[in-house]
């Protein structure tokens, strides 16, 4: 049995999940949900931690989903490597 993941996949899996998740908080943030949802995390995590939630900004936005999405790319291509290597027949 065949064990080994592409790494090229797995990069764009990461990169989706990781820049979508991003994708929901700044949708959060324009709808104006987001110091609400923020609020209720600290909340629930027992932290008191003064947090405002800024303005939607178009250019926070862009980058924010671009260099998430890269990090995930990088971290799923690494993981792959790491997978297949311990997985090796």
């Amino acid at each position: 049995m065949n064990q080994h993941i592409s790494p090229a996949k797995t990069a764009v899996t990461f990169a989706v999940l990781l820049g979508g998740l991003h994708l929901v908080w700044s949708i959060f943030v324009a709808f104006g949900w987001a110091q609400m949802i923020i609020d209720f995390v600290f909340w629930a995590h027992m932290l008191s931690i003064p947090v405002v939630v800024k303005a939607f900004d178009a250019t926070a936005f862009i980058t924010l989903i671009v260099i998430t999405s890269i990090i995930g790319a990088i971290f799923g291509y690494a993981m792959a490597i790491i997978w297949n290597r311990l997985h090796r027949v």
